[in-house]
């Protein structure tokens, strides 16, 4: 598989992620068979600001809730601030009960 087409996936995965919601870059990389690409999917995550539909790169986090890819967004607080306009808190760049509103792709199976 080349990597146009794993972002490609990455992209379809992170765009189902219900509003309110976050999962982990480890998520989706396991979820597309990948389960050791967390960094790939990091790497997609730099570039879905270009992606057509829109990528709701905000809702994912490392697998601790931090906001390892708040760099990403050109400024240092635009990450938390549209997670917070969701209904999700975050204190020191991490999401407070991150286990709450986890969700993971594996919910797509289910529909």
């Amino acid at each position: 598989m080349n990597k146009d087409n794993f972002f490609e996936m990455v992209f379809e995965v992170v765009r189902q992620i219900p509003y309110g919601r976050v999962t982990s870059y480890g998520a989706i990389a396991e979820f597309l068979g990948a389960k050791r690409s967390s960094r790939m999917v990091g790497y997609a995550m730099n570039g879905a600001g270009k992606a057509t539909p829109p990528v709701p790169a905000h809702r994912v986090v490392n697998r601790a809730g931090m906001l390892t890819g708040k760099a990403a967004f050109g400024s240092t607080d635009l990450m938390q601030e549209l997670l917070e306009r969701e209904g999700i808190k975050v204190k020191n760049d991490k999401i407070v009960d991150f286990k709450t509103v986890f969700w993971h792709p594996e919910s797509l199976l289910e529909s």
